[in-house]
This record gives structure tokens, C-alpha cells and sequence, in this order.
């Protein structure tokens, strides 16, 4: 699988071990940056390339790393066809794909350690979208409102 990882400076530490941990498993991982730990880095900046590429399919999932996961969380879902989430425990990681189609993890590298972190990414890459009726009616909801963002029809109520 192709898997796109991005941080700011909060997460640096974490994402250079999970983008080894992921390399190892047998992922090619694309990486959208921080490089190097720079404090006057802002999440955005690494994140929302991270999540266009999602969104634009030119990578399969995507990792995204801050301080807390909640900023790169927030950042990340302002792109089309993007469904990120920060997440802190694995039923979520796995269910999140399954029934909500998740194709972008948010994590929080001061709050949670490696042996966690890799837990989390194994049941995000290790899950499949199911389109069952219930899910497919649920995403088309979730389309609508994104058309309606870019100025489409107003989504049905």
C-alpha cells in the first residue's frame, strides 16, 4: 500500500519511527515533511498537501502526526473526499475504515507512544472499507454535504 505520512514539529519523532515501522511492513511510504524539528512549523503546512494527495488518490491512506493529532485532524478534513480522524484506540482504527471509509489517521505524538502508535496504523492499514447499503447511504449523506461546501445543491435534510 501506498501510505503518505506528514507532521509538524510535534510529531517529528514519531513519524520518522512510523515511516520505518511502515517501510518494514512492506508499505511505500511518501513523505510530505517535516524533515527536521523546527518549533515555528505549523501543521497545516505539511498536513494539507498530505491530505490533497489523499484525496486526489495519489496515495491509498494517510498518516498525519502534530502535538496532539487534534489540529491535523481538523486541518485534514477541510479537503475534499478526505475522512480523517484522530484516533487513540484500535477498535477505532479498524472500524473507522470499515464502516466510515477513514482514509487518513490522526495521531498525537506527545500523547502517545510507539508501541501504540504502530498498533493503531496495523488495524488502520490492516482494514477494508465495507459498502454495505447502511455505509453506502451514510457516505452518500457525507458527499452531499461536501457538493453542498463547493456551492452544489443544498444536501437533502
Amino acid at each position: 500500500m501506498t501510505i503518505g505520512i506528514a507532521t509538524d514539529h510535534g510529531g517529528i519523532e514519531l513519524k520518522q519511527q512510523l515511516q520505518q515501522y511502515l517501510e518494514e511492513q512492506g508499505h511505500t511510504v511518501r513523505d510530505f515533511g517535516a524533515f527536521e524539528y523546527d518549533a515555528k512549523d505549523d501543521f497545516p503546512d505539511f498536513v494539507i498537501p498530505l491530505a490533497r494527495a489523499v484525496g486526489a488518490g495519489e496515495v491509498e491512506r494517510g498518516v498525519a502526526v502534530c502535538g496532539s493529532g487534534v489540529g491535523a485532524s481538523i486541518a485534514a478534513n477541510k479537503i475534499n473526499n478526505v475522512r480523517a480522524c484522530l484516533i487513540t484506540e484500535t477498535y477505532s482504527a479498524r472500524q473507522g475504515v470499515e464502516h466510515d471509509d477513514m482514509n487518513m489517521i490522526c495521531l498525537g505524538g506527545r500523547v502517545i507512544g510507539i508501541a501504540l502508535a504502530q498498533e493503531l496504523l496495523n488495524n488502520f492499514v490492516g482494514a477494508e472499507y465495507q459498502a454495505l447499503p447502511r455505509q453506502l447511504r451514510r457516505m452518500g449523506k457525507i458527499a452531499a454535504l461536501e457538493n453542498e461546501a463547493q456551492g452544489g445543491a443544498p444536501a437533502a435534510k
